[in-house]
């Protein structure tokens, strides 16, 4: 299966689903070289973000990117659900001076590593998966004018 659905349920930027189901779809089978896969991608507000990251993660305070991940340990495809905080994207644009677009993209991309099995509760750990998510933003920077996202 190849499955990428989106659902924008905030309303602080417009954003165009069809672009981001394009390059959301090269990065599964071109750069992550999936085949099979199961995502769901969600876009909040910080509210709803908030309301999402105390109900399951008993954590306060909205964040830029929470992952699910619904598969069995015998699945060799991806299946899970991210949610990306479109507010935590504009704010952090301008603190890592970029677009809230390639922001939106990048929580995309840490959302599928986690998925992968990368691992961020740990310094090491971290820094593997933010050199592995740098050089993925980067490719896609190289492939797509991610500004068309809205």
């Amino acid at each position: 299966m190849r499955e990428l659905s989106l659902k924008n349920e905030q309303r602080a930027r417009r954003l165009d689903l069809a672009f981001f189901r394009k390059v959301g779809r090269w990065v599964l089978l071109e750069s992550l070289e999936r085949t099979e896969f199961e995502i769901h991608v969600n876009f909040l507000d910080a509210a709803a973000m908030e309301a999402l990251n105390r109900r399951f993660l008993q954590h306060s305070g909205s964040t830029d990117v929470i992952t699910f991940d619904y598969r069995s340990d015998s699945e060799a495809s991806l299946s899970g659900e991210i949610f990306i905080c479109v507010d935590e994207a504009v704010a952090q644009s301008a603190r890592f001076r970029t677009s809230w677009q390639e922001e939106v993209f990048r929580y995309f991309i840490h959302g599928l590593l986690h998925l992968e099995g990368f691992d961020d509760r740990t310094e090491p750990k971290r820094r593997v998966m933010k050199r592995r998510e740098n050089r993925l933003v980067k490719e896609l920077r190289g492939a797509f004018s991610l500004s068309i996202l809205g």
